[in-house]
């Protein structure tokens, strides 16, 4: 506007300096024959000032809709959790515009999707110091460091959150997952029914609370947040994962499926989701589809060791031991400190009566201080390697 105001003063500038120069040649040297050439130069001079601001104008006009329109597209492509092709479109921003915070956090929480999480922590953190008073996704972001571990900065970030804005739901969000990662989940959940009481319709902050009522272990209330959350967004995969995580646990198969395969159809390319599905439709005997659905999960990030391992779980059920032990071996690669492939290695290798590798993987396994459950579980297949067959069937 002030360019344009700019122009205007000096179109009217150069046509009264002109209008000047004008009477002052014509009352002494002009004859009179030249008057209607004077009118034409009094007529082109301001059209050309308002060419020029005009072509400004259009310029100005142009940039603006481009940056909207990357804008838009990058937003549109996560909303369908298209995340990769989202950074990508994000990429094209120029760098002014691609260090603002609202746009670092739209890049947090793509990565936070792709399950990137060292990744999703920097452009979280870059966006919360670029923007510090903002709390846009702000929320996810204590996500991000709780899946981190990241103790010391989720506290942090909590105290600061409710310093900055305490009646704000994204500030207890993240108070709660500091509370929840200390393994405080009564207190962590008092911290998100603080949020769903500040804003109701903040569906997050329902999933949150039906996590912790998982832990535990109160199922029904947990079916009721997590339902309370769909009511309020029926696109909110991770409330239609959580339902289906329930019935999973409660070995109502069908129903888990119908769950993780409604979070499926909002989310196709999560590999975490895939791989629950799988599990499920496992656990109703459709062996294949849980296979087909393993190698998509593979596919689809092949970081996440949990496919693999179920793939090689699923392959052992239908005594494929080979091609089982290979996909461990395999993932051994991708994650060597995690009892539980050593673990099931070692059911392999007794299915196979190679009781020596097994009592040796279940040793590994015990090594690597998996939880008290599942020690108690191979402790359990250790002592029925070491009585013998006859004695044992007549136990």
């Amino acid at each position: 506007m002030l360019n344009y105001q700019f122009c205007l003063g000096m179109r009217i500038e150069a046509f009264d300096d002109s209008r000047a120069s004008i009477s002052s040649t014509t009352s002494s040297s002009l004859p009179s024959g030249d008057t209607r050439s004077l009118e034409q130069v009094e007529e082109i001079i301001p059209t050309c000032g308002v060419a020029l601001c005009g072509s400004r104008v259009m310029t100005g006009a142009s940039e603006i809709l481009g940056l909207l329109r990357i804008l838009g597209e990058g937003y549109r492509l996560s909303c369908n959790y298209r995340c990769q092709d989202a950074l990508d479109v994000y990429l094209k921003l120029p760098h002014k515009h691609y260090s603002t915070g609202w746009v670092l956090s739209q890049v947090g929480k793509a990565y936070f999707e792709l399950v990137d999480y060292l990744e999703a922590d920097r452009a979280f953190s870059l966006a919360h110091r670029v923007s510090p008073y903002s709390l846009e996704g702000m929320d996810m972001y204590s996500t991000v460091l709780y899946h981190l571990k990241e103790d010391m900065k989720l506290s942090y970030l909590a105290q600061e959150l409710i310093s900055t804005d305490r009646l704000a739901p994204q500030s207890w969000c993240a108070m709660g997952n500091c509370y929840s990662l200390q393994k405080d989940h009564e207190t962590a959940l008092k911290n998100f029914q603080r949020a769903v009481q500040l804003n109701s319709r903040f569906a997050y902050a329902h999933t949150l609370c039906g996590h912790e009522y998982v832990a535990l272990e109160d199922f029904e209330n947990g079916l009721r947040s997590y339902q309370s959350a769909l009511q309020i967004d029926a696109r909110h995969y991770n409330s239609w994962y959580g339902l289906g995580m329930i019935f999973l646990r409660q070995e109502k198969f069908e129903f888990a499926e119908h769950h993780f395969h409604r979070a499926f159809l909002i989310n196709p390319r999560s590999s975490v989701i895939m791989s629950y599905l799988g599990a499920a439709l496992h656990a109703l005997k459709r062996s294949e589809e849980a296979l087909m659905m393993m190698e998509r999960a593979i596919l689809a990030d092949k970081k996440n060791p949990l496919p693999m391992y179920e793939k090689a779980h699923i392959l052992m059920s239908l005594e494929k031991f080979d091609e089982a032990l290979e996909v461990l071996e395999e993932l051994k690669e991708y994650a060597p400190h995690e009892s539980s492939v050593y673990a099931l290695m070692g059911k392999i290798y007794k299915q196979r009566n190679m009781h020596e590798k097994a009592i040796f993987h279940f040793g590994i396994a015990l090594d690597l201080k998996p939880s008290a459950t599942d020690v108690a579980l191979i402790k359990a297949a250790i002592e029925k390697l070491l009585v013998p067959d006859e004695i044992e069937d007549n136990l």
